[in-house]
């Protein structure tokens, strides 16, 4: 059983009078820990302790910054293991993904940011002017269920960096992992108040932390319904936000890529983390004369993707974060089967090989559906499950339109055995990223959406210029 308690103005939050969220394993219903409901004045308490320590945290030289962060990420390498179990247990992600992608990713977007922070120029000379950086200020972070440590640590990294101060709202789903970076947290040369920590759910927590008025900048990640309600919180302070939000990501496949490898690739980006990823490509658009042929290839790639037990080195797909979110994906199966979409393999029913105390109805078959049109919902809606969508196209100015049909822009795929006419193609699809014959998320380089997807951008050095602020000292442009 682990424990997650607040962390506010340097201190450990006393459980008695807290009211607590039971944490359970989705592979098994098992209680695996619980964490704090914390409230509005929880959240008072943390926002005015980071606003006390937003001075002294901003004055320390960035030098000083990226030391902290370095015995972060050292910190968290050396309970690297003791943090893949956890994520394992409170999401049920398999243990390899957990060690490698959870894991792994996070530590790599600490390194990422560090180097953007070790190269940025806090001063410019520009015309007459010098321009100089500055802390955004205290930054409150919401962070989601499905990636919890990556985002965690996107959103803190770079906040701690650039020399701002955090009150982080962690996912009441996966809190548990958000405890033990807490806890080393705790150990490192911050000021009291630097780094706070709340837990509990939105609106205990989440909503009273979006829309308070002392703080500087609200950084989320979710839902594209919860962004929209987070931002309207924070529109009454006029406080800028950070969203990056949902996605219906297409992959192009060109009529000259390898049927094989592009099936390959663009099943293990919709299956990885039980399709439970924003950036998921879930649209597989195929030129009509080889679709069924791709199809056949998607299917046998589908077969290395077979629900096991998280906690086995060998198995590649786990459970849906609840029986909620696996009853969701089933009914998005059906409906697109009453709109006219043809099952290629998978489909609605629970599957029926699982674990020995499994709760069935958190298992999803990972599901492939052809003949998709623009007119039907699979088509449109993110499903957040294990779910390929396939359309045919004619032409590539077809592949396109149908690529940029959608709410969203999140991300998407070009494959080709003509790299510049994979890029061509990649450059006219209205996205924040894409990727050309696999290429998957580059930590260095910004991350986010356009349309519904999201504003702003994460990872690197745009992630860092995100908690940052410019000021423009006119005349002063000899001076700097």
């Amino acid at each position: 059983m682990h424990e997650a308690r607040h962390y506010i103005d340097g201190a450990w939050a006393h459980p008695a009078g807290h009211a607590w969220l039971e944490v359970e394993n989705p592979a098994t219903g098992e209680v695996v820990g619980r964490a704090m409901r914390g409230s509005a004045a929880d959240v008072d308490r943390a926002v005015a302790a980071a606003r006390r320590a937003l001075p002294l945290w901003s004055a320390r030289s960035m030098a000083e910054r990226i030391a902290i962060v370095e015995q972060l990420s050292a910190g968290m390498s050396q309970q690297r293991e003791r943090l893949a179990q956890v994520l394992c247990a409170e999401i049920g992600v398999p243990i390899s993904f957990a060690r490698s992608a959870q894991l792994g990713v996070a530590l790599a977007d600490l390194a990422a940011l560090m180097d953007a922070a070790r190269q940025h120029a806090a001063r410019t000379p520009i015309s007459n002017s010098l321009v100089v950086t500055m802390p955004v200020g205290v930054v409150a972070a919401i962070t989601p269920w499905n990636f919890p440590l990556h985002q965690i640590v996107l959103k803190l990294g770079a906040a701690l960096l650039a020399g701002c101060t955090f009150v982080l709202k962690p996912s009441e789903v996966s809190p548990l992992n958000a405890a033990i970076l807490t806890e080393i947290l705790a150990e490192l040369d911050l000021p009291a108040g630097a780094v706070n920590v709340v837990f509990g759910d939105g609106g205990g927590v989440g909503e009273p932390l979006a829309a308070h008025r002392d703080i500087d900048m609200v950084s989320f990640t979710g839902s594209r319904a919860v962004g929209e309600w987070i931002a309207a919180g924070a529109a009454r302070n006029l406080t800028r936000v950070s969203l990056e939000l949902g996605g219906k990501s297409a992959a192009i496949i060109l009529d000259d890529a390898s049927i094989e490898d592009s099936a390959k690739s663009v099943v293990a980006s919709c299956m990885a983390n039980t399709g439970q990823t924003c950036a998921a490509l879930t649209r597989a658009l195929v030129p009509s004369a080889f679709v069924a042929e791709w199809e056949a290839a998607a299917s046998r790639a589908l077969s290395a993707w077979v629900p096991g037990n998280p906690a086995l080195e060998t198995t590649a797909l786990g459970p849906t974060a609840s029986a909620v979110q696996g009853e969701r994906v089933r009914e998005h199966v059906r409906a697109a089967i009453a709109d006219g979409a043809r099952l290629v393999a998978g489909g609605a029913e629970v599957p029926g090989e699982l674990p020995a105390g499994s709760v069935p109805e958190a298992w999803v078959r990972p599901t492939i559906l052809g003949d998709v049109t623009p007119e039907m919902r699979i088509f449109r809606d993110e499903v957040f499950g294990p779910v390929l969508a396939v359309t045919p196209y004619d032409g590539i100015a077809e592949a396109i339109a149908l690529a940029n049909d959608s709410d969203y822009g999140l991300s998407g795929g070009v494959w080709s055995a003509d790299p510049q006419r994979a890029l061509q193609v990649a450059l006219q699809v209205h996205t924040g990223t894409i990727g050309i014959n696999g290429a998957g998320l580059d930590v260095g380089a910004p991350f986010g959406g356009v349309k519904q997807s999201g504003i702003g951008r994460e990872c690197g050095a745009y992630g860092l210029e995100e908690f940052l602020e410019t000021k423009s000292v006119m005349g002063a442009a000899a001076l700097g």
